[in-house]
């Protein structure tokens, strides 16, 4: 599939899907290829350090461009549909990219994501903002699903392919509340400290009246109970700024704050500059 196209960028994150995406495009043999990832309060350092150096391991040419959506009213006020600014405004930042480092950048170049078969049933506007902006989703159009991507991720010999799912920091404060590089600084702390103290895999949840909701396997509940023996989880968090902390007894579960979103009008499409498909 990927050999139809000429040029491709790659929207990396870093993440299996992305990586998965950016190993086929390597191997393709097309006449460009290149991956590109956001640099922002809201992606965490780990993340952008293991994109760099997924990156590197997969051999594609990559570029990081820092990316404003915080200073994004629409994406600030956090409603349902924020992720379409975020992404919006990494296609954005992709396209005044091509349009440096691809000679004729006017004609035929693609833009491709790690969109997942399975991505397709939840709430997912970042997929709108990606459709609008005319981004390729090979996985997703080959009905690849996440079981699948990282039978490919093993396939290729990736060192992620084991990595666990790591959306935005943002994706942690609940609809409604504001986003600010504070708040996501706060949330990546907390979380940074968690897994330093052998939580492997969480989500600290940012809610109204800086609550912090805790969301781990429900094998690990306990391990995290045990943190604070004598109240050391609680005061950690207390210094991280947070006013009230709850451990959720559900578990963990990916795109749980969409329980409660209230889906709205997305604003018009606009044609994208400098990003072609000859889908």
């Amino acid at each position: 599939m990927l050999r139809g196209y000429r040029r491709v960028v790659v929207a990396f994150s870093g993440g299996v899907d992305s990586s998965v995406v950016a190993a086929a495009c390597q191997r393709a043999g097309l006449d460009f290829v290149c991956a590109v990832t956001a640099q922002s309060p809201s992606v965490p350092a780990w993340q952008l350090e293991t994109a760099v150096a997924v990156a590197a391991e997969i051999g594609i040419p990559h570029h990081v461009v820092q990316t404003k959506e915080v200073e994004n009213f629409a994406y600030q006020r956090n409603d349902s549909n924020r992720c379409f600014y975020c992404k919006d405004t990494l296609y954005a930042s992709i396209s005044d990219l091509i349009s440096k480092v691809v000679d004729d950048h006017e004609q035929d170049v693609t833009v491709v994501s790690g969109t997942n078969h399975d991505d397709l049933g939840d709430h997912r506007p970042g997929i709108t903002a990606g459709n609008r902006r005319r981004v390729v989703a090979p996985l997703a159009s080959l009905e690849f699903g996440k079981s699948k991507v990282r039978d490919l991720a093993r396939y290729f010999g990736l060192s992620n392919h084991d990595l666990p799912a790591a959306p935005c920091l943002a994706s942690r404060i609940a609809y409604g509340v504001e986003v600010t590089s504070k708040r996501l600084q706060q949330i990546e702390q907390a979380e940074v400290w968690l897994r330093n103290c052998g939580i492997s895999e969480c989500r600290v949840r940012l809610h109204p009246d800086g609550l912090a909701r805790i969301e781990v396997p429900r094998n690990l509940l306990e391990s995290v109970l045990q943190l604070d023996c004598e109240g050391q989880l609680l005061s950690q968090f207390q210094r991280l700024g947070f006013n009230f902390v709850t451990l959720d007894l559900e578990g963990f579960q990916s795109g749980k704050l969409n329980r409660a979103i209230v889906p709205l009008e997305l604003p018009q499409p606009r044609k994208a500059k400098g990003i072609s498909t000859s889908e």
